[in-house]
């Protein structure tokens, strides 16, 4: 079956005046026409395309790599509007349609929007919803403490920011975590801090527990170094220097300096540390 929405290994079948036809082990073919034709092909060759519903709601294939496939979230630059909705540049000929009623907010023209891309059981059709809660939830959750996920940003509070894990999980990165300026559609390598009891679940851009202290350690070694081995930073800093100096919570770095002064790699002064 060939697949609508994602990536098909198919088999070059026959070549025509309109392009090269390709096939499924199941018999059913679809059409990669003249310009993504690669230079050099065989008959009964493999070749890896994306496949999609054409202007005429026909099945097409393509060797350009959309911005985003079906059942994934991405941010999304919204090239029309019109009547019946809103249409988003995916990186295809065709662009991705966001009917009304799958908009959080009407759209507008030029603005970005994270958006996530199923199939319409009763057309076929890939559609775009920036509705994108629907598509997340906690009710199952096969996550532990420390597991390493993909996030996506989806949406800034005053807490902090809310995160997309795994494309199917929804969580929230407390301000006093964040080190970083994250932007809407930003994708990210995170750790988990905690599930919690109430299915909330607690992330972090930086690996909890003994695995943090390394990172972080090699974080202090690099500044040191930049810095002819001095650093005005000690236990009674201002935990909003250490952020600004290092991108670091005051806790990672307490725990940082102690694992590097256990090494002897650094001694501890009244108003600073310095390497050894």
């Amino acid at each position: 079956m060939i697949r609508i929405g994602e990536y098909n290994t198919l088999e070059i079948l026959r070549e025509t005046s309109v392009g090269i036809f390709l096939g499924d082990e199941s018999g059913n073919d679809v059409l990669l026409p003249n310009k993504y034709v690669p230079k050099e092909f065989e008959i009964g060759q493999s070749i890896t395309v994306f496949c999609y519903l054409d202007h005429e709601e026909r099945p097409v294939a393509t060797t350009l790599k959309p911005k985003v496939t079906k059942d994934e979230f991405a941010l999304l630059k919204v090239v029309e509007v019109n009547n019946i909705g809103a249409f988003l540049d995916w990186g295809l000929e065709k662009h991705l349609f966001a009917p009304f009623r799958e908009q959080a907010r009407k759209m507008e023209e030029g603005k970005w929007y994270l958006v996530y891309v199923y199939e319409d059981t009763e057309t076929g059709r890939l559609v775009a919803s920036s509705k994108t809660n629907q598509f997340v939830s906690n009710e199952h959750i096969e996550l532990a403490f420390n597991d390493q996920v993909q996030l996506i940003v989806s949406r800034f509070t005053e807490l902090g920011v809310e995160v997309i894990i795994n494309n199917k999980n929804k969580g929230l990165i407390y301000n006093d975590e964040l080190f970083e300026n994250l932007k809407l559609g930003s994708i990210h390598q995170g750790y988990i801090k905690k599930v919690r009891e109430d299915q909330k679940i607690d992330v972090s851009l930086q690996p909890q527990g003994y695995k943090a202290i390394e990172p972080a350690s090699q974080k202090v070694l690099d500044e040191l170094r930049a810095n002819n081995g001095y650093l005005a930073l000690g236990d009674k800093s201002d935990p909003e220097l250490i952020k600004a100096t290092l991108n670091l919570s005051k806790k990672s770095f307490k725990k940082a300096i102690g694992s590097l002064y256990k090494e002897k790699l650094i001694t501890i002064e009244e108003n600073g540390i310095r390497l050894q």
